[in-house]
């Protein structure tokens, strides 16, 4: 048998020249198409590099020497393509159950490039509770791009239903939504949208869930996106953001304005965000126990909280249809904004950032940071709780963090200390 014909027996879905590894979504193993376990599928990974490095090398070159001045080389430029890179998505397309996924340098120039697919005149259907980012792209699109932006209650489908039309090009959603934690029927959404315009393409910001809870290319969505910063990198060393497709002519339409702007992924960055991802599984796990707790400890002091573990959460039972976890971000009223910034201003251990899907915990005030970008007039039309606190659950011993919550809360003024502990200081907490 030539070794040619070894080799294709051995990763069937590999060339004659063995680049790296079998196009994605097959499994980067050398046992067929056997699919692994989650678990499994963020750890293990094929490649053949000459030294059998156990970590993916760094293909630190910006450049590529060709056979020939008509090129002959799988790559030649590294933003065009890098190997280290090519790795890197080819992996996260076998997690994200995806025919093709591409990185780029943040999660905001992943919308940035799918947002490219849209033309004037275009309509683009999104949610009334957005990444504060987001909407800042969809203003700035509308403004002086000609697009035609809808922003609804997407947690009704019937809202959606309403607008959507033979000319929406894109369907735009969060779930959970970015502070609010609303809860969105993708499957629901997604197929009326298709019956309406078969060429219109859903959109899912799906950097809450992370692929290891929530897989919307599954529930019918065109095209999925998440900031790599968050959950699939865990530490808030690099920026990234990662686009996944089954479409792979839709792929490529993607991949053009990648290429011609240079906005993929270095090599050191994609290295980065590989290694991260390989403990995607312990990392949430720990997070989301923790997020429980947290998130128990403030519904039994009367305070309005919001997460999808939650059974008092009014889209419990829808959340848990589509996703296999809660996640690890919940937020808060308080009922009075002053007692929501000393709070912030109060946690030890909660850092106050922006951002989430750290392994450190953050504290924030959605709306004196990430949401600060839409005006206050917009917050208030949709609903959006000055006093609200939003919470980005780390892995640290969840006791103290507690501990250090409830001192946060009682130096607020938020709660009473009595000899039973502690209980809501009334004037100060939401209704449920």
């Amino acid at each position: 048998m030539s070794a040619s014909s070894t080799l294709k027996k051995a990763f069937p879905q590999v060339d004659a020249e063995g680049h790296n590894l079998p196009p994605s979504p097959a499994p980067s193993s050398p046992h067929g198409s056997r699919r692994y376990n989650i678990a499994t599928e963020l750890v293990y990974t094929e490649s053949n590099d000459q030294y059998n490095a156990s970590s993916v090398p760094i293909y630190q070159s910006a450049t590529f020497k060709q056979t020939s001045y008509g090129g002959g080389g799988e790559y030649d430029y590294t933003r065009s393509g890098n190997p280290t890179r090519t790795h890197l998505e080819r992996h996260l397309a076998k997690i994200m159950s995806a025919q093709r996924a591409l990185v780029v340098s943040s999660g905001m120039a992943a919308l940035d490039v799918i947002t490219r697919l849209l033309k004037p005149g275009d309509e683009v259907v999104t949610g009334d509770d957005l990444y504060g980012g987001t909407n800042r792209l969809l203003k700035y699109l509308s403004t002086n791009g000609g697009i035609i932006v809808h922003h609804v209650d997407t947690t009704h489908p019937d809202a959606v239903k309403e607008v959507i039309n033979d000319k929406t090009a894109m369907v735009l959603l969060e779930t959970p939504t970015n502070p609010l934690i609303k809860i969105v029927d993708i499957p629901t959404i997604a197929t009326a949208a298709h019956e309406a315009n078969p060429n219109a393409l859903v959109c899912v910001d799906n950097t809450m869930m992370s692929p290891l809870l929530l897989n919307p290319l599954e529930l019918g969505a065109d095209i999925v996106y998440e900031s790599g910063t968050k959950y699939l990198s865990g530490h808030h060393d690099v920026m990234a953001g990662v686009i996944a497709v089954n479409d792979l002519a839709l792929g490529e339409r993607l991949y053009f304005p990648i290429n011609a702007s240079g906005c993929g992924l270095s090599p050191f960055d994609s290295w980065l965000l590989m290694r991260g991802v390989k403990t995607l599984k312990v990392r949430m796990d720990q997070q989301q126990s923790n997020a429980q707790r947290i998130a128990e400890f403030l519904e039994s002091h009367g305070f309005k909280v919001r997460y999808p573990g939650l059974k008092s959460h009014p889209q419990y039972e829808l959340h848990h249809s589509m996703a296999r976890g809660a996640g690890a971000v919940l937020s808060f009223e308080t009922g009075d904004v002053a007692v929501s910034e000393r709070i912030v201003e109060n946690a030890k251990l909660w850092a106050i950032s922006v951002s989430f899907g750290c392994v450190n915990s953050l504290i924030s005030l959605p709306c004196r940071m990430s949401h600060a970008s839409i005006d206050a007039k917009t917050r208030k039309e949709r609903a959006m709780p000055e006093d609200l606190i939003r919470l980005c659950v780390g892995i640290e011993d969840v006791d103290d963090l507690i501990d250090d919550l409830r001192r946060a809360l009682v130096q607020a003024g938020a709660v009473n200390v009595t000899l039973d502990g502690i209980e809501a200081n009334t004037p100060h907490i939401a209704s449920s």
